[in-house]
């Protein structure tokens, strides 16, 4: 995405921990808020802000998470194939039952896990305190996200929304060039 969108835009791309080029931090640092922490010191080491915070799936939910508590360094969200948690406790449990596994599955490390599970409705919540203008952006094939796209829309100022055709859930690899140009249309 960052070929794509660097001519255009200063961008930053953060790993989180455990995933990309970072290494994983240990058992008991990757909640949701370390990892916030994690990204407000990102934002003041590069001096970028406010920002249009772009993620993808778990990106885009800690950016979203990120315009409630911190309101002041967001003046966008790019959410790609992302969704806003559970407010329904027996959905978020099958949820974090279905990383629990898939964390098992790729021999993740120790306590990785836990930076995508669920404790809260903290973000379906407030989700509506979110002023900034979002684009929505999913693959057509991302049944699961899909319908995340239309809970954006019922709370969130959406400004755009893009259904990538053929491209499931790592959208913004295989539709590359139809994520950057729908961010680029909203934000540009």
């Amino acid at each position: 995405m960052i070929d794509e969108l660097e001519t255009d835009f200063r961008c930053i791309a953060v790993d989180l921990p455990g995933h990309g080029r970072s290494p994983g931090n240990g058992a008991g640092t990757y909640g949701r808020d370390l990892v916030l922490g994690d990204l407000r010191a990102v934002m003041d080491e590069t001096e970028c802000g406010p920002v249009v915070m772009v993620g993808h799936s778990l990106g885009g939910y800690l950016s979203l998470a990120m315009a409630i508590e911190d309101p002041h360094r967001v003046t966008g969200l790019g959410l790609v194939g992302a969704g806003p948690g559970f407010r329904n406790p027996d959905s978020r449990e099958q949820w974090n039952d279905s990383v629990r596994t898939l964390a098992a599955e790729r021999d993740l490390p120790e306590g990785m896990e836990v930076i995508s599970m669920h404790v809260d409705a903290m973000v379906m919540d407030r989700m509506s305190e979110i002023q900034v203008p979002a684009t929505v952006i999913v693959g057509e094939r991302d049944k699961r996200f899909m319908a995340s796209a239309d809970v954006f829309e019922k709370y969130l100022n959406v400004s755009g929304r893009t259904v990538v055709p053929d491209a499931g859930h790592m959208v913004h690899v295989k539709g590359a060039p139809g994520v950057a140009a729908a961010l680029r249309a909203s934000f540009g």
